[in-house]
């Protein structure tokens, strides 16, 4: 029988309110919507998120059919669905406005969770989706009652003013997985006090939270994935960048589909930076893949 992983991104949902327009974003819908498409049918997908009963929260539905994403615990919640304005400067690199009380902030435990946690192979979280304690403690229960096979991902996403420490803590210590860009490991760096090469914060990382995978993403110059005592840095791809929002959820897609389907190393990191300059290479975060960046069984 065919291995079919069950994959989970919750946390945030919200509309990318862009200069030419709105397109839907948020770091788990990113990974949901990359996941489903690079797999090409070979994993189940899911969203655990919620959006407001309005024409905002129906569209964001109808993107996650389209992308083949289960929205069933895609909660309807009375405040609005979540907007982030977003400012591109001429490189390219996004700068965010968010919107407070949205329905993402207001996450509840329902019993269908439960079950979809206990049958889930990989689950993707960040700290933005954490910002309110009510979210926050469906996000932890949920990664919680992952099986202790499971790959449990923290896209660590950190967004000022939204950055608490015992969030750093707690999705630390609940995580087998991390990945953070080169502008995040400074501060995961000073938050246990470790210093060193970029290689050596990554072993300490590892070796504390009892890590079994830490990839760092370095933008245009590729990045660097360390599992168990192996190391693979790997350049990226040039490319005409239109914007760059939603290429590390690409990065941490093509990840966590390697780790699932226990490719290479190198092959994991040249598939997931791939994946992250076609995003860089197209307007917005949620797209299709060409089938020569799906996953490769």
């Amino acid at each position: 029988m065919t291995f079919k992983p069950i994959v989970v991104g919750i946390g945030e949902l919200l509309w990318d309110v862009f200069p030419s327009g709105p397109r839907l974003g948020g770091a788990p819908l990113n990974f949901a919507c990359s996941t489903s498409e690079i797999a090409g049918g070979s994993a189940q997908v899911y969203l655990v998120s919620a959006v407001g009963d309005d024409a905002l929260g129906h569209q964001a539905r109808a993107v996650l059919n389209e992308h083949r994403v289960e929205a069933g615990q895609v909660q309807f919640d009375g405040r609005p669905t979540g907007r982030v304005v977003v400012e591109v400067d001429g490189s390219g690199i996004p700068s965010y406005h968010f919107d407070e009380n949205s329905a993402w902030d207001n996450l509840q435990w329902v019993p269908e969770l439960h079950p979809l946690a206990n049958a889930c192979n990989a689950v993707c979280f960040g700290t933005l989706g954490q910002r309110s304690e009510s979210s926050q403690a469906v996000i932890q229960r949920f990664v919680a009652e992952t099986p202790s096979e499971a790959w449990r991902v923290l896209d660590i996403n950190l967004r000022p003013p939204y950055v608490r420490e015992v969030v750093l803590r707690e999705s630390l210590e609940l995580a087998n997985v991390l990945k953070v860009n080169d502008e995040e490991l400074p501060v995961l760096a000073k938050l246990d006090g470790l210093e060193g090469s970029q290689a050596d914060v990554m072993k300490q990382l590892a070796s504390i939270h009892q890590l079994s995978c830490v990839a760092v993403t370095r933008g245009s110059a590729g990045a660097t994935i360390l599992r168990g005592e192996t190391f693979s840095s790997e350049p990226a791809p040039t490319v005409s960048v239109v914007d760059t929002v939603g290429a590390g959820d690409a990065f941490t897609a093509a990840l966590t589909l390697g780790l699932l389907f226990d490719q290479p190393l190198e092959q994991i990191n040249q598939h997931a930076i791939q994946a992250a300059a076609y995003v860089c290479s197209v307007s917005g975060a949620t797209t299709s893949f060409p089938k020569h960046l799906q996953v490769n069984r």
